[in-house]
């Protein structure tokens, strides 16, 4: 298709340095928008050709026009994927190989928060919430796996949380979801080390300059307000002084912090490392 971005191959200026990841196959889950944006950008940036798969349809269209002229690389859409959908993940895998021939990284960052206080929490919810992250998750890895065990190659990496290492107040749907993820990620972890398949997840603290946290409204800091999270606090600024403050750095993380493992994870630089859920949260957790 044309300007769409769907499967175009956009020109762009060179790189400025030199790309780890040249030619390379990524799946992004999630890519159309927010973190999952920026890690696109950041996996083509580095010579990956990529494929989003992103329930908003819109977003990852113009996501895929805009990097594919940024990069020059291949940027994909692989149609709507609700990755809680089998046979949409599965498209997404298919794609991989039908329009790149192969899969070499498969990020698995699409995920949702649903808070509240457990008495009186909607079981809609908490099915919902880890239909998105944890199903998902194991979907993605298991059908980016069936390609990447024949290939006998491939890294695998989940978007996981500090909320996967500790839990979080009014929020035991999100962290349920999250401590299952390092659970999945160690297993399959085990798994797949044979064919040379590497499995591990990245645990971001609050990203709390993102439109995820400060949208007026919809924002996390509206939500957590509104969900009673934080003792005392009456305003949205209260909110965010209270996570700031929890963080020895004094600050929230943010795109670069989690894309700079993240391409660490996927290239051969992390080749002796498996089965590991590793910490970008400013000192504030440590295990």
């Amino acid at each position: 298709m044309g300007a769409a971005g769907i499967g175009t191959n956009l020109s762009a200026t060179k790189s400025l340095f030199a790309p780890r990841l040249q030619d390379r196959v990524a799946i992004v889950t999630g890519g159309g928008q927010g973190l999952g944006q920026a890690i696109t950008e950041r996996l083509a940036r580095e010579g990956a050709n990529v494929i989003i798969g992103d329930i908003n349809v819109k977003s990852a269209l113009r996501t895929a026009e805009q990097i594919a002229m940024k990069t020059g690389r291949k940027i994909f859409v692989a149609g709507k994927v609700d990755v809680g959908d089998e046979a949409d993940v599965a498209r997404l895998a298919d794609a991989a190989i039908s329009e790149f021939g192969r899969l070499d990284i498969a990020v698995s960052n699409a995920g949702i928060v649903e808070s509240g206080k457990t008495i009186g929490f909607d079981l809609e919810k908490w099915n919902k919430v880890l239909a998105v992250n944890l199903t998902g998750y194991f979907l993605l890895a298991q059908h980016a796996a069936r390609v990447m065990i024949e290939q006998k190659s491939g890294s695998i990496i989940q978007i996981n949380s500090k909320s996967g290492k500790k839990g979080s107040q009014a929020n035991a749907a999100y962290a349920t979801s999250k401590f299952g993820g390092i659970g999945l990620t160690q297993s399959l972890a085990l798994e797949f080390a044979p064919f040379n398949v590497r499995v591990n997840a990245i645990c971001p603290g609050n990203l709390l300059d993102s439109p995820l946290w400060n949208t007026p409204g919809i924002g996390l800091l509206q939500k957590y307000l509104d969900a009673g999270k934080v003792p005392g606090a009456t305003t949205v600024e209260d909110v965010l002084r209270y996570y700031t403050e929890q963080v020895p750095m004094k600050r929230g993380c943010t795109y670069d912090d989690v894309c700079n493992l993240m391409i660490f994870l996927a290239s051969d630089d992390s080749s002796y490392m498996t089965g590991q859920a590793i910490n970008v949260t400013g000192g504030q957790e440590m295990r």
